[in-house]
């Protein structure tokens, strides 16, 4: 059962990076208000969208699954921080729930970084 908690974690964080995609890729009205509001549309907008693709693709294979924890912990840390700065909780009269996904995502890479951190191989160094 221990091995099967860290690949749905991994699914999890994977499913919720690539299903925002298709609001980034065709332009969905309010992925543009959110961008031009942090001042990124169009080209941050894409090239958040391609480094989302990429992490939910790392995330998913077994010896990169750190870097897409990185990744995603990097990319979401951004967004929170947009949210946090700029946007404030409720987008577009969502409740909230962009942000408080970007919580459980960030949450979520990061325990996925704790638990695969012995394959980092800067940390894990053999001397």
């Amino acid at each position: 059962m221990k091995k099967y908690i860290p690949l749905a974690l991994r699914i999890i964080v994977a499913i919720i990076l690539i299903q925002t995609l298709r609001f980034k890729f065709t332009a969905n009205p309010i992925s543009v208000y959110i961008f031009k509001t942090v001042g990124l549309e169009p080209l941050g907008r894409i090239a958040i969208g391609i480094l989302e693709l990429i992490a939910g693709i790392l995330i998913l294979i077994p010896k990169t699954v750190w870097i897409g924890a990185i990744l995603t912990i990097g990319i979401i840390g951004g967004a929170i921080m947009m949210h946090l700065t700029k946007l404030g909780i409720e987008v577009n009269n969502d409740g909230g729930i962009l942000f408080f996904t970007a919580i459980i995502t960030f949450i979520l890479a990061s325990i996925i970084l704790y638990l695969y951190q012995k394959d980092i191989p800067i940390v894990n160094k053999k001397s």
